[in-house]
């Protein structure tokens, strides 16, 4: 397919030139005669480069650049004038013009700018796709049978179009899954867009799928892209889907259906080509049930299902998990550790609640607080069963005993709460830290806090 190049100018013999030019390079041309047209196509199209003239009547030039920049940052926009000056120059490159070139344009001078641009803003894709890769996390690590279905799964579906909900409880790499399928995708050459639909405020979240035009709600200042309109053409994971509200997984179903949507306080109707996958730790079925989730939408989502293990349906795979993380954790400074025989044997007899992610941290706990170059099983043991004690400004040491006149469900719940406050008072009211260590997503522990009213 053939990159589209917009040309913006209110000179039709301008126009019918560079549209000359551009086809015989083998780009398809797209001509408007204002600035407002351009930006509306800018929206409309995949508009691969921008070729703007500054002097037009209505909106001019350099304001379109100014709002191009603000919309599609990393849309290259060459000038175009017949009565530009040195100062106009140096703004625009200011603003983010790749170039500024004087009319009448060159065929030379257009097409290598065009090209050298082009060039440029592919490089800046490969350079974010990598970094992203770089920063990713790396594949499900492991050999144990429920693993190596898992992986023969991501195999088979990676290279298909066909959507994938990702099921599995809290920690147990969800979100690996989802970046194993985008790296084997016909789509890896696109950066994956993801969306933690529980992170987002309600009123927030059809904003930051669909985008917004300027003035849609206050503080929309400028118009912006949402997440689907950024995955045109490429992959969109929307994780902890199970928390959208019922209102915004109807307008959710809609787009999945027809590819098509608006901008929150637009009527503009915006094409796109996106693959989902998505991912939840709800038993959707039960949701479904309760009313609080839409079984139109889930069998929309669910054409491939992929369930993640807990990690205690896995305990085989501890070594691998203990030998990767101590790979990560021993560049860190802390020296050379490992775990003696007996230290994994305790940790493979452990049910691990907090699944892979709570396993990491408890290893890199170990690292730390381990003064010796093989973790012993006391060592391991300590960490895992430690006295049930909290800290003594939240009650002066209250002990075990304090739960014997209780029935279990209500020392579970009042050692819970106990826990909670102390490990979010070590962390000074950090949630987002506290939940890093206790191995809860942020979420959970948000609904955790006001359950038991936690301030």
């Amino acid at each position: 397919m053939s990159q589209k190049i917009l040309i913006i100018d209110d000179e039709k013999s301008i126009r019918l030139s560079l549209a000359g030019i551009l086809s015989d390079e083998g780009f398809e041309a797209i001509c408007v005669e204002s600035a407002e047209e351009g930006l509306a196509k800018i929206d409309e199209e995949r508009i691969s480069l921008a070729l703007l003239d500054i002097w037009m009547p209505g909106m001019d030039g350099m304001e379109a650049l100014k709002h191009i920049k603000e919309s599609n940052p990393h849309l290259p926009v060459i000038m175009i004038s017949g009565h530009g000056t040195i100062e106009t120059a140096v703004q625009a490159t200011k603003m983010g013009a790749y170039d500024f070139i004087e009319k009448p344009p060159s065929y030379e001078k257009i097409v290598l700018s065009v090209n050298n641009a082009l060039h440029l803003a592919q490089l800046e894709k490969e350079n974010l796709i990598l970094k992203q890769k770089t920063t990713s996390k790396p594949g499900l690590t492991g050999n144990s049978q429920v693993i190596r279905e898992v992986l023969g799964q991501i195999e088979r579906v990676a290279p298909t179009d066909a959507w994938v909900l990702i099921r599995g409880e809290h920690g147990t790499g969800k979100e690996v899954v989802a970046q194993s399928i985008h790296r084997l995708s016909n789509c890896s050459n696109r950066p994956m867009i993801e969306i933690n639909c529980a992170a987002i405020p309600e009123e927030l979240i059809e904003s930051e799928l669909f985008g917004h035009e300027k003035g849609a709600f206050t503080g929309a200042a400028n118009s912006r892209k949402g997440k689907f309109d950024l995955a045109d053409g490429g992959m969109l994971f929307l994780d902890e889907i199970g928390d959208m509200s019922l209102k915004t997984q109807a307008k959710i179903l809609r787009i999945l259906q027809e590819q098509k949507f608006e901008r929150v306080g637009g009527g503009k109707t915006i094409s796109v080509s996106v693959r989902v996958l998505a991912a939840t730790n709800k038993d959707l079925e039960k949701e479904i049930e309760l009313g609080s989730f839409r079984a139109d939408l889930f069998w929309r989502l669910n054409v491939v299902p992929i369930h993640v293990p807990p990690l205690r349906e896995r305990l085989e795979d501890i070594p691998d998990l203990v030998t990767f993380f101590l790979k990560e954790f021993n560049k860190k400074g802390f020296g050379e550790k490992e775990f003696s025989p007996e230290a994994l044997g305790t940790m493979q007899n452990h049910s691990w609640p907090g699944n892979v992610r709570e396993l990491r941290n408890f290893i890199e706990r170990a690292v730390i607080m381990s003064s010796e170059p093989v973790i012993s099983e006391g060592v391991v043991s300590s960490l895992l069963h430690p006295t049930m004690h909290v800290s003594a400004g939240l009650g002066g040491g209250k002990s075990i005993d304090k739960f014997k006149l209780m029935n279990f469900k209500d020392a579970k719940k009042q050692f819970e709460r106990e826990y909670l406050e102390a490990r979010l008072q070590e962390n000074k009211g950090n949630i987002s830290q506290t939940a890093e260590q206790i191995g809860l997503e942020r979420s959970h522990l948000h609904k955790k806090l006001k359950t038991y009213e936690i301030d």
